[in-house]
């Protein structure tokens, strides 16, 4: 007897559909802090949603501290607070260690939102994934920085579990290291061997960018035909490899 592939849940709210993705373009920084969020008609027309969910969605990201609606002019992205909690404000460099440490915690926390994912994602996430690889590809190819789009990518993952806690968990790490912070193509291996901005991708590891892309591409396919063994596993080899890619290079600096 043949087992029918899972369907995307469909008890997911119209409003949350919006929140995750606007909240996954704020992490993801491309909605940055200060920048008006698209206008109520735009949104509407984007989601296919009426103004009261549009609406409900904006109260939403209100009441969790990621935008703030001013009347008469319009709804802004908000600076997200620092707690000092471990994820959420790392200090501004860390060893080779830690840094390694912080990829066995990915792969444990990725590896499961790659494989929820799978079950939940709906054709809007997988637009937004899509759109992410392009974007990583033209940028690699033109030889530009790839860390906005590697970590979107990620974020919609996580944004496509259903779970806000996978969002936010993976949005504190990407505050810190990955939006505005990297310095792809220049320094020494050496330099960065040493201390380098937590979870920032490495010049050493530039020329892994096809391989990555490549693994990308893996978790991305598993996850648009809802294979969640298959999503899973290709998180787990991708974010271990990247470990090991890393781990090498140091060790041959």
């Amino acid at each position: 007897m043949t087992t029918p592939s899972p369907k995307p849940l469909t008890s997911k709210s119209q409003p949350q559909r919006v929140v995750d993705s606007l909240q996954a373009r704020i992490l993801a920084g491309e909605l940055k802090p200060g920048d008006r969020i698209p206008t109520e008609p735009l949104l509407m027309q984007e989601f296919s949603v009426s103004r009261t969910v549009v609406r409900e969605a904006m109260s939403s990201l209100q009441a969790s501290g990621f935008v703030k609606t001013r009347h008469g002019i319009g709804t802004f992205v908000l600076e997200r607070p620092v707690n000092g909690g471990l994820l959420s404000s790392p200090p501004p460099e860390l060893h080779v260690k830690q840094t390694l440490a912080m990829l066995e915690l990915r792969i444990s926390l990725e590896s499961e939102a790659a494989n929820l994912a799978a079950l939940r994602r709906t054709e809007t996430h997988l637009a937004v994934m899509r759109d992410a690889l392009q974007s990583y590809r033209t940028n690699w190819q033109a030889g530009k920085s790839t860390v906005e789009d590697d970590y979107r990518f990620h974020a919609e993952i996580a944004a496509a579990t259903d779970n806000q806690y996978f969002l936010e968990v993976l949005g504190n790490l990407g505050n810190t290291t990955l939006r505005s912070h990297s310095h792809e193509g220049t320094g020494t291996a050496k330099s960065h061997a040493a201390a380098v901005q937590f979870g920032e991708v490495l010049p050493i590891l530039s020329d892994g960018k096809e391989i990555a892309q490549r693994e990308h591409e893996a978790i991305f396919d598993a996850i648009a035909r809802q294979d969640a063994a298959s999503a899973k596993a290709s998180m787990f080899m991708h974010l271990s490899n990247s470990r090991e890619r890393l781990r090498r290079k140091i060790e041959a600096a």
